[in-house]
């Protein structure tokens, strides 16, 4: 289902979701204005569709002991189809690389390390990164303290149309 096909009552579901993942289908519906049954039908095959991928509880890291959040650009030492997918590979079986981007720009991958503080994120670096055969350069950018994480997508591009068009 193209994003071009979510009517009103599809965005307003996502939204409420974005908000609560953990409103009863009960509450979902009372919210968004529909009964229970269309209301799981639409949450169904929202998630069929792939618009919603999961379901997942945000932990504080710094309750968790987890104080060090770093940026990290990589650059790759020779540009190649097969350094790419290796780094990528790489970066995904890192427990403390929390999200990881191919990037344009001085960097070709933009990593975020999550890890408990700076000892343990020079361990991360001296004997994990700099030893990946494929990379060039490494460039650290520090956290200082996080201002908006975890916020929800924005749904506002999404065309406007009749709320009771799939009900």
């Amino acid at each position: 289902m193209p994003s071009s096909d979510l009517d009103a009552l599809d965005r307003n579901i996502l939204s409420a979701l974005q908000e609560d993942a953990r409103l009863s289908n009960v509450d979902l519906a009372e919210k968004v204005g529909l009964s229970p049954s269309p209301c799981l039908r639409r949450v169904r095959r929202l998630e069929e569709d792939g618009y919603i991928r999961g379901y997942r509880a945000l932990l504080d890291r710094r309750k968790l002991g987890l104080g060090l959040t770093v940026y990290v650009d990589i650059k790759v030492e020779k540009h190649s189809v097969e350094n790419a997918a290796g780094l990528q590979r790489m970066l995904e079986a890192i427990p403390e690389v929390v999200s990881a981007h191919m990037v344009s720009g001085d960097a070709d991958f933009l990593a975020e390390v999550v890890v408990p503080d700076l000892a343990a994120y020079e361990e991360l670096l001296t004997q994990r990164l700099l030893q990946l055969p494929m990379v060039k350069d490494i460039r650290s950018n520090f956290v200082i303290r996080p201002i908006k994480t975890d916020g929800p997508v924005s749904l506002s591009h999404l065309s406007p149309d009749e709320a009771s068009r799939r009900t």
